[in-house]
């Protein structure tokens, strides 16, 4: 009966492998977490055996969607890491070679398949992406209907089969077994950058700051008795600022070249780790009640000035002008939906997403400088998402022949490229096109996990098969494929790029896409300090990742 009324109405088929999917992708155990979409084509390949089928145009707008999606939110960080990151790009290069050689090795060896190959590579370098290229590869070789659904098939039962092995060895691998060979304790490593970048301690597990990075205290005048404001905050970098001056009992209004009086209470903003110095320095701290008179403004902002794509945020400090950037701080940094430590050491990239915190006048003035505000809106320029995606479209259409293997990016490949012009595009003109980040995220997971759930269903009848025909050649396979450009790239990145090991561990599980394996290593180093380096090459490796499905599907063609 059941099994009637999901073949009837495929549409349950599909929101209830979505459902359950997202239900089991969720449950964590230890840091292990398999993830919606892992989820969703375990519980599809179960509902497949029903025969329930998704329409094919149903499969290829949400794969379209998504992949446009993908584009767009990484362009800008994808142009700004390729130039100045190329030491952690060296790491994403690494990852793909290593991927395309070992995956071909394994086909000639085992007699793969192609959609068996391309499930592989997409399982091993935990990239779900990679199933929608590589299928739409799949389905302009020419070959009859029953034989593009056999190695559709094989793609996904292949990746849900590596995936999980690759899963556990990449985290395993960057939060316990990569120390172990560095001969390094990597919660001290972690704390020694923290401080090194400009932090003031690092954080424990599960804990976060009581005390924030930004603060202000009332302080009554003593010993900088006699100096003008702008000398005051030039002697402390300009991390500390004047925002309010009283003086008998009458709050005034002053220039920077107002000069102070032994007596005089002002409110000092600043960075905590200095003001603790200055304090004492200055005069004596005060606990009248009004200083809640005082108010600051918080400001997000994209980064688009070229000036500044590279820059660390010491550096930014010193070249601002005193009077426009007086009392502003940059208070955090997002990039890629993942916040970085906003210390005086962290390197800002275009794209970056920075909070400014200080006072209406002077926010407003350094949003200026650095790019546009990101305002809070729940509307998506459909005009512009749509010829992106029609562009997407028509690139995709664009194919060559590469010694006698005939490659195009397809949809997947064409929207991918699509969306990272267009992405790009607006972070340097944002009166167009916009697309908030829940707009974004929503694209994202739905348009993937809709497109593997499609998939999954389809393959159900034959993952049975497969599984049985290579037994635990395939688990075995992932666990290599994932763990040797690990190694390769954490002798790179240590002996000949110098990397500190937080952040090349950070870098090793951004080149590998993944999430779980960065939320171990935070877990584990009790700071951000790794996620610096994860942005950069997953900024890299998630764009070009995808692109090797279709190289994958002509070169494996030549290796079984």
């Amino acid at each position: 009966m059941l099994w009637s009324l999901l073949k009837d109405q495929p549409e349950i088929a599909l929101f209830a492998s979505l459902a359950l999917g997202f239900l089991i992708g969720s449950i964590k155990v230890g840091p292990l977490q398999l993830g919606g979409v892992c989820g969703t084509l375990i519980v599809a390949l179960i509902l497949g055996q029903s025969g329930a089928r998704i329409s094919p145009d149903m499969k290829n707008i949400a794969f379209a969607l998504f992949i446009f999606a993908l584009g767009f939110t990484g362009g800008p960080q994808f142009f700004a890491n390729v130039g100045r990151g190329w030491r952690y790009g060296i790491l994403s290069l690494i990852e793909i070679v290593a991927v395309l050689a070992l995956v071909l090795t394994v086909t000639s060896l085992l007699k793969l398949d192609r959609g068996t190959a391309a499930g592989l590579l997409a399982g091993a370098a935990t990239e779900s992406a990679v199933i929608g290229t590589a299928s739409e590869a799949i389905g302009k070789l020419g070959l009859p209907v029953a034989e593009i659904a056999r190695l559709q098939a094989n793609i996904v039962t292949a990746y849900s089969v590596s995936y999980l092995f690759g899963l556990v060895t990449i985290v395993l691998f960057t939060s316990q077994v990569a120390p172990l060979l560095l001969r390094v304790n990597l919660r001290d490593e972690a704390e020694r950058l923290w401080r090194s970048l400009g932090g003031d301690g690092a954080l424990g597990e599960h804990q976060v700051l009581a005390i924030p990075a930004l603060v202000g205290r009332d302080v009554r005048v003593v010993g900088a008795a006699g100096l003008t404001i702008a000398t005051l905050e030039e002697r402390y970098g300009h991390n500390v600022s004047v925002h309010r001056v009283i003086r008998a009992l009458s709050p005034i209004e002053v220039p920077r070249t107002f000069v102070l009086e032994a007596g005089d209470r002002i409110l000092l903003a600043g960075r905590r780790e200095v003001l603790i110095h200055a304090v004492p320095e200055i005069g004596e701290e005060c606990v009248e009640a009004d200083v809640a008179e005082v108010y600051a403004d918080k400001l997000d902002v994209m980064l688009t000035r070229r000036e500044f794509n590279g820059m660390t945020v010491a550096q930014v400090r010193a070249q601002a002008n005193p009077a426009d950037a007086h009392g502003v701080y940059i208070a955090a940094v997002t990039r890629l939906d993942s916040t970085i430590p906003a210390l005086s050491g962290t390197t800002l990239n275009r794209g970056d997403t920075v909070t400014l915190v200080g006072p209406t006048e002077g926010v407003n003035r350094a949003a200026a400088k650095f790019g546009y505000i990101v305002r809070a809106t729940q509307k998506t320029d459909f005009v512009y998402l749509g010829l992106g995606v029609l562009l997407g479209i028509a690139l995709g259409r664009l194919g060559v022949s590469l010694g006698g293997v005939n490659v195009s990016l397809g949809t997947g490949g064409g929207c991918l490229l699509a969306g990272l012009l267009f992405g790009w595009i607006r972070s340097h003109y944002p009166v167009i096109g916009s697309l908030p980040s829940a707009a974004a995220q929503i694209l994202k997971d739905f348009g993937l996990c809709t497109f593997i759930a499609a998939v999954g269903l389809g393959a159900g009848t034959d993952a049975v098969r497969l599984i049985r025909e290579y037994g635990i050649a395939l688990p075995i396979a992932g666990v290599v494929i994932t763990l040797v450009p690990s190694l390769i790239s954490l002798f790179v990145g240590r002996k000949l790029l110098h990397l500190e090991v937080p952040m090349l561990l950070g870098a090793i599980a951004g080149q590998q896409c993944s999430t779980p394996a960065i939320s171990a290593l935070v877990g584990v180093t009790g700071n951000a300090t790794p996620v610096i380096g994860y942005t950069i090459t997953y900024a890299i490796s998630n764009i070009l990742l995808p692109l090797m499905g279709p190289v994958i599907i002509g070169l494996a063609g030549k290796f079984s």
